[in-house]
């Protein structure tokens, strides 16, 4: 194996573990809203600066290898790839502490039909599920698994849409739950952005793989 071999593979190693550190935040933080459990969400917010430094340490890590080796076609194409999809998991990251804040903030905890109506807790096991499979795109280079992110990212975008008139139908036969509606509407307009993050991950993964740029065109 060559240097510049070991530290791609290095790196793989390096963004599978964020992936892994991601998906493991976004689990806690479903947890977290169905038992209102403020110390999880306190333990979520805490690891959030490891997601954070795991960011820039592939960052840097990427751009060394970029300085040193000068990688061209494949090696090239995976830097490249890794790069974006490091950005987009750290986004990701960042949601799952919203949502940890919100459970933090509330007053009390929300109720099972709150939770159940508005659909908040299908949505966010579909956004786990998008990660999952990201990550398993990403390690069997199967791009099929890929581009089956753009259909299911259609579920959270319904969800969103509908979600206003969700949470007043909810508040019309329980006013005063009004603080953890909004909490839980706030939640959806976050998780809803998991499935951008996702697509985004997905098009890199083909970019990698295939030699292929799906930004911008028709994603079939």
């Amino acid at each position: 194996m060559s240097q510049l071999e070991s530290e791609i593979k290095s790196v793989r190693e390096e963004i599978i573990s964020m992936w892994q550190l991601v998906h493991s935040q976004l689990e806690k933080s479903l947890s977290a809203l169905i038992n209102f459990d403020k110390d999880l969400a306190r333990e979520i917010v805490t690891i959030e600066k490891r997601v954070n430094a795991t960011e820039l340490k592939i960052d840097r890590d990427c751009e060394d290898i970029f300085a040193i080796y000068c990688p061209v076609a494949v090696d090239l194409r995976f830097l490249l790839a890794v790069l974006k999809i490091n950005s987009n998991l750290e986004r990701v990251g960042d949601i799952a502490e919203g949502v940890a804040k919100f459970v933090i903030s509330a007053d009390h905890s929300f109720s099972p039909e709150l939770l159940k109506s508005t659909k908040v807790v299908d949505m966010h096991s579909k956004a786990i599920k998008m990660i999952e499979d990201t990550l398993l795109a990403f390690q069997t280079e199967d791009t099929a698994i890929a581009r089956s992110i753009f259909s299911m990212d259609e579920f959270l975008n319904n969800i969103n849409h509908n979600a206003n008139e969700l949470v007043i139908n909810y508040l019309k036969n329980y006013p005063e739950d009004i603080n953890a509606a909004l909490y839980v509407l706030s939640m959806i307009r976050k998780l809803e952005r998991i499935g951008d993050q996702s697509k985004n991950i997905a098009e890199e993964i083909i970019f990698y793989v295939e030699a292929k740029v799906l930004k911008h065109a028709d994603k079939k």
